[in-house]
């Protein structure tokens, strides 16, 4: 696959032990849930190792000294739905505060082309680092197309997390959006020819919530 700067594949152990168990299709529904959540939750460190920070006065038991924070209501928190929710809470573990929009995409079965039914946004989201989460980067269609449907509310510093994509998912958002930081737990071999990623874990929403 040709390497884009501005994606970023981890290659971190425990990353590398939780996803050989969320495969696993004997891995029930809820650890199915709890493991998205800590992938998550060590993805979240990891992509926002940059993200701004302000100094304030804190009163120790000793003596006043400036600290850094990072500010109230910066970041912004943007699953596509339905699977996307499943990471919510990974990331809330790291930043507590944070707003949570969302996105409703679907694909049509047939084009394969992504649709979008649904969008609500936290107010000011323009001005806030935003994190655009989906477990899964198979087409890339989906993903592309929320973050056209951010740009266009005025996002400018936003960040894509996701923990399984095919090689065709990370070209077709690192080629439409090489301005957006893409952060993938792990890289899989390809899509099949109904457009599901090998080796890859099955549908993330059915097995997140129990449906098929």
């Amino acid at each position: 696959m040709k390497n884009y700067p501005n994606v970023f594949i981890f290659n971190h152990p425990l990353i590398k032990h939780k996803v050989s168990i969320l495969r696993d299709k004997n891995t029930g529904m809820k650890e199915f849930r709890e493991l998205v959540e800590e992938i998550t939750t060590i993805m979240t460190y990891e992509s926002m190792a940059d993200v701004e920070l302000v100094p304030v006065e804190v009163e120790t038991p000793l003596e006043k000294t400036m600290q850094l924070r990072v500010p109230e209501e910066s970041v912004a928190i943007v699953p596509i739905l339905r699977a996307g929710l499943g990471m919510v809470n990974g990331v809330h573990r790291v930043f507590p505060t944070a707003r949570v929009g969302h996105i409703g995409m679907y694909r049509d079965e047939e084009t394969l082309e992504p649709q979008e039914y649904y969008c609500k946004l936290p107010d000011g989201i323009e001005h806030k680092t935003v994190l655009l989460v989906d477990p899964m980067l198979a087409t890339g269609g989906s993903a592309c197309d929320a973050l056209s449907a951010l740009k266009k509310r005025g996002c400018k510093k936003i960040k894509f997390m996701c923990i399984i994509a095919a090689p065709e998912g990370i070209a077709a958002v690192a080629e439409a959006h090489p301005d957006v930081s893409v952060y993938v737990s792990t890289l899989d071999r390809c899509l099949n020819e109904h457009g599901y990623i090998l080796p890859g874990l099955g549908d993330a929403g059915d097995r997140l919530y129990g449906t098929k």
